[in-house]
């Protein structure tokens, strides 16, 4: 299976919600403009929009690795107004398991489904 869900959870910064969202929008530009192998790229927000939930998923590896070099300085940007945690769901290559290293990453290898 190489297809891969992510989850990321992003915590803005106290009073940053603004710069944080200005960021966001600058993120999903470059994804729509940009990513050719992003499969999802959803964004949901609690009430008082101090916490962001994307939900991600790609084809293979290859596909996440491209969507970060999209993003480059945006997501830098993006980074500078939240605290950010990511899940990954399924098997990553070794390449992106160490580009992912410099976030607070967790991996979650499947175990069954349907």
């Amino acid at each position: 299976m190489s297809e891969l869900r992510i989850s990321a959870g992003l915590d803005v910064h106290e009073g940053m919600v603004d710069e944080f969202r200005a960021a966001a929008a600058a993120c999903m530009q470059a994804v729509r403009e940009k990513d050719n192998r992003t499969l999802q790229y959803d964004w949901y927000h609690n009430e008082d929009h101090s916490r962001y939930i994307v939900l991600e998923r790609y084809r293979d590896s290859e596909a996440v690795l491209e969507h970060l070099g999209n993003l480059g300085e945006l997501l830098g940007a993006l980074l500078e107004t939240c605290d950010l945690t990511v899940d990954v769901f399924g098997t990553p290559s070794a390449e992106l398991v160490e580009a992912a290293s410099a976030f607070p990453t967790r991996v979650y290898t499947f175990h069954q489904g349907l």
